[in-house]
């Protein structure tokens, strides 16, 4: 049995997707950990697909059409023996879901898979991600409410600003990641670990995720079944954020806001769900008119302003239970 099989998505970050590789087999090299690295790559028009049989030939190239972050890693994780209708292979003891804009640090690998050893309850454990400066940024979340997506759509400013990094908005104390592990609701989805044994039978992602709240989703999912998430500390991973998101800035927003809504729907009731709809369509529209404003005063050109605002009114659209019209191609991380 591996130790760790470890999946990563791509779309388009040839260089970042490099660079992560190099940092994950700096680490195993020194870890100790049998370990299979798979790449799944969404269709990418890049050259990233080539760069790894050029220069990764140890890397497994899984060649997808692009589904989304849930149904690649759920590819991945089935090339590994793990979820509904898996490879006939001996599964590894733990998988590590990892995006392409990430960087190991050394003793992540190792700090991750003896915890999940260690604590046979927890199914999932996230390390402490650290920005590029090295700052830290939040890998842990109390399952997201009414009170979360108001910080979103209304975010506050000036001397209230520090409450978004706040309990209140579902953050846990940053003096937590100085300590040792502790337990959270949820993991950001950029970097985490689940037990093998977890994934017995089913899939880790609900494919209708096709871009974000998917491993919230995944995470809700397994704590009804009575695994517990934490976060490890010593474990560190630079985590670049939004790379591939950023080349389709105004389908990911839809995007976002529309799994949001499943995800909603999903685990709250009526009145939280109806509470967040009025939220969004008052935030929504106000940010409509903010555009025309803008675009009257020559701070907007009339085509970014239509794009914008197709946007803002497909996610409108996706609170009110209708189905928006697609954008174009989704991105993924």
């Amino acid at each position: 049995m591996l130790d760790l099989g470890i999946v990563i998505v791509n779309w388009n970050v040839r260089d970042l997707l490099a660079a992560c590789l190099d940092s994950v087999y700096a680490d195993l090299a020194g870890s100790g950990l049998r370990a299979s690295v798979i790449v799944v790559d969404n269709d990418s028009h890049d050259g990233s697909a080539e760069m790894l049989e050029a220069q990764f030939p140890r890397t497994r190239l899984i060649k997808a059409a692009n589904r989304g972050m849930g149904a690649g890693n759920n590819l991945g994780l089935r090339a590994l023996g793990l979820g509904r209708g898996a490879e006939r292979v001996a599964p590894p003891f733990a998988a590590l879901v990892l995006n392409p804009d990430t960087v190991v640090k050394t003793g992540a690998l190792r700090a991750l898979v003896d915890f999940l050893r260690g604590n046979p309850m927890a199914g999932v454990v996230a390390p402490r991600l650290l920005n590029a400066d090295g700052t830290l940024q939040h890998s842990g979340f109390r399952f997201p409410g009414l009170i979360q997506a108001a910080f979103d759509l209304f975010p506050p400013v000036g001397r209230l600003a520090r409450l978004s990094n706040s309990p209140l908005n579902g953050r846990y104390p940053a003096i937590a990641y100085t300590g040792g592990p502790f337990r959270v609701d949820h993991t950001l989805g950029a970097a985490f670990a689940v037990r093998g044994t977890a994934l017995a039978d089913e899939d880790l992602f609900d494919e209708i995720f096709t871009m974000y709240c998917e491993e919230i989703d995944a995470q809700w999912r397994l704590q009804r079944q009575g695994w517990e998430v934490w976060v490890a500390p010593s474990a560190r991973i630079v985590h670049f954020g939004g790379q591939s998101t950023q080349q389709a800035p105004d389908r990911s927003f839809v995007q976002l806001w529309s799994s949001r809504r499943r995800l909603y729907q999903r685990y709250h009731g009526p009145l939280t769900l109806a509470a967040t709809r009025t939220l969004v369509e008052i935030a929504l529209r106000d940010r409509i008119r903010a555009n025309h404003r803008l675009s009257l005063a020559g701070g907007l050109s009339a085509d970014d302003r239509a794009l914008r605002n197709a946007a803002l009114s497909q996610a409108i659209q996706a609170w009110q239970g209708r189905r928006p019209q697609p954008l174009g191609d989704w991105a993924n991380g």
